[in-house]
């Protein structure tokens, strides 16, 4: 279907606009942009989520883990057929499930279609507002709205200098209203990079109402309701994120047939995906699908592998953190480790996916999130393939408040556009209870950051506040650093070190190694629940 265009909008012009596009010191606000929607029932304090994992690591053995690395896989090419409802029979196998995402993908819509609603001049830049519907998920059999519809804002600076550009993937609520324009934030970034941004809003459209039901859902809610869905019937139109990764690919379709319309014929090839929280997920998943994704940098979804990362969850608090009670109250613990739930991480699971993911990749996450230990990364990193890096943020929770992580995120993205290579280093968790880190690139300064909770193996900012301190490591020899902790008395201690690396735009990255726990000891026994009897797999057992 082509798509509409009507290019005969409102053209506002924002001379008083801000002229700090090449300052960074307010960057950090825009991971305090709507988490959840305003008009979602707020029955906590709570922000996005997607679960957690499991393992320990053997203080006895050396556990190395490389930062970066040659690419191990080419980017392996997927078949685009039409899905099929999985029948649910017992000896079929679920590898049926794995290539059903890129098949509901990139399935055409004939929903999709975007109107420019309006123009808006800056200086250096201008914003377009546009209106993108992306598809139509479900049928008003199953849900009270099924077209998606989205705010895709973008800022084109007047010299483009790069065919990649950057893609937010955000939140919001289908009530709000229209944009007045783009956030300081990706103006700064647009201008300062030469670079196309732009900021996808309502993934996932929000709220709705399903059959039956005569609530909204919003976020979690939403989420864990259709997981529910899928467990139940098998239907792989229902996971939520099925619809959130399509909407990417629309966003990045639309972006790249009206971007040659307003820029003289610029064109652009490829993108780089960043998205916090369930649309961190949803970062991971269109780049296993889409091979237009040169780069993702996932925010505070520190949940691969998501199993072990449960179990461990459990094992270190002895219950379900209060952020993930949307998960708990429609009974999502229990199918853990079933048959179903094995079929569903097929389907989204960005772990299982992985060897589709060998692009670059900066995984950002929080020492204090409400949703995910600071350890969880011990499940999932050493498994990931191609160039990675990782920066833990201390003394931050899951909306990365208060922190400097958007400038590891620009400094990030531009060392991609201008095909800069990223610091290169690797780190091991030492038998004597020390990290050790060797750089191939020396840092400007490596600290050690750590926290003690005297009571709990428990680090979210809610249990501990903002108590990690910073101390500065000198090296060893050049480019090797050794960090070592005193145990404390009581309780446990963890920290990591991190590594500051300059830029040529006068942003520092950021990079850390995975955090670390001492002693390194769960505290609780996970005890494995029955799983429900309706899943669609063993109920055609019995």
């Amino acid at each position: 279907m082509t798509p509409s265009h009507h290019f005969g909008s409102p053209k506002l012009t924002r001379s008083s606009r801000r002229q700090k596009c090449m300052l960074y010191g307010n960057l950090n606000t825009l991971f305090l942009i709507s988490i959840a929607p305003e008009s979602a029932p707020l029955k906590r304090s709570k922000s996005l989520f997607s679960p957690n994992r499991i393992d320990k690591v053997n203080m006895q053995q050396s556990v190395h883990h490389s930062c970066i690395g040659m690419l191990l896989l080419a980017f392996t090419s997927v078949t685009f057929a039409g899905s099929e409802t999985p029948s649910g029979a017992a000896d079929q196998s679920l590898s049926r499930f794995e290539t059903a995402l890129a098949e509901y993908v990139h399935k055409k819509d004939p929903a999709y279609r975007y109107d420019l609603r309006q123009t808006i001049s800056g200086n250096g830049f201008t914003e377009y507002v546009i209106e993108l519907v992306s598809q139509n998920f479900l049928t008003l059999a199953d849900v009270d709205r099924t077209e998606w519809h989205h705010w895709l804002v973008v800022v084109k600076p007047d010299v483009i200098r790069h065919n990649t550009a950057l893609v937010y993937v955000g939140g919001g609520s289908n009530r709000d209203d229209s944009p007045r324009g783009a956030r300081d934030e990706f103006v700064s970034i647009a201008v300062t990079t030469g670079s196309v941004v732009a900021e996808l809003r309502m993934v996932p459209n929000q709220p709705l109402r399903f059959a039956g039901e005569n609530e909204r859902r919003f976020e979690d809610s939403l989420i864990a309701y259709t997981w529910d869905k899928f467990y139940r019937t098998g239907d792989v139109r229902w996971p939520a994120r099925m619809a959130m990764t399509k909407s990417v690919k629309a966003a990045m379709d639309a972006l790249q047939e009206f971007i040659p319309v307003v820029s003289s014929g610029h064109t652009l090839a490829d993108f780089v995906v960043t998205g916090a929280s369930k649309r961190g997920w949803t970062t991971w998943t269109i780049a296993a699908v889409d091979q237009r994704v040169r780069a993702i940098i996932p925010l505070v979804i520190d949940m691969l592998n998501l199993v072990p990362s449960f179990k461990h969850h459990w094992r270190a608090y002895g219950f379900w953190a209060p952020a993930i009670d949307d998960y708990v109250d429609q009974n999502i613990m229990a199918w853990m480790g079933s048959p179903e739930e094995l079929a569903l991480h097929k389907v989204v699971e960005p772990y299982t996916h992985r060897q589709h993911l060998t692009l670059p990749k900066l995984i950002i996450n929080a020492t204090g999130d409400e949703f995910f230990l600071p350890t969880s990364s011990q499940f999932y990193f050493d498994k990931l393939l191609g160039e990675k890096h990782l920066r833990y943020v201390p003394n931050s929770r899951h909306n990365l408040s208060r922190t400097d992580a958007l400038q590891t995120l620009l400094a990030y993205y531009h060392s991609v556009l201008s095909d800069r290579p990223r610091p290169r280093f690797e780190w091991s968790f030492e038998a004597d209870g020390s990290i050790l880190v060797e750089c191939h690139e020396t840092p400007v300064v490596a600290t050690i950051w750590s926290a003690v909770n005297p009571t709990n193996r428990d680090f979210r900012v809610d249990s501990i506040g903002r108590s990690w301190t910073a101390e500065v490591v000198e090296p060893v020899t050049e480019g090797v650093y050794r960090a070592h902790v005193t145990l404390p008395e009581k309780g446990w201690k963890a920290f990591l070190v991190e590594l500051t690396y300059s830029t040529p735009i006068d942003v520092p990255m950021k990079l850390t190694t995975a955090v670390r726990v001492l002693p390194n000891t769960l505290p609780h026994d996970y005890i494995a629940p029955k799983w429900p009897d309706e899943g669609f797999i063993r109920s055609k057992q019995q």
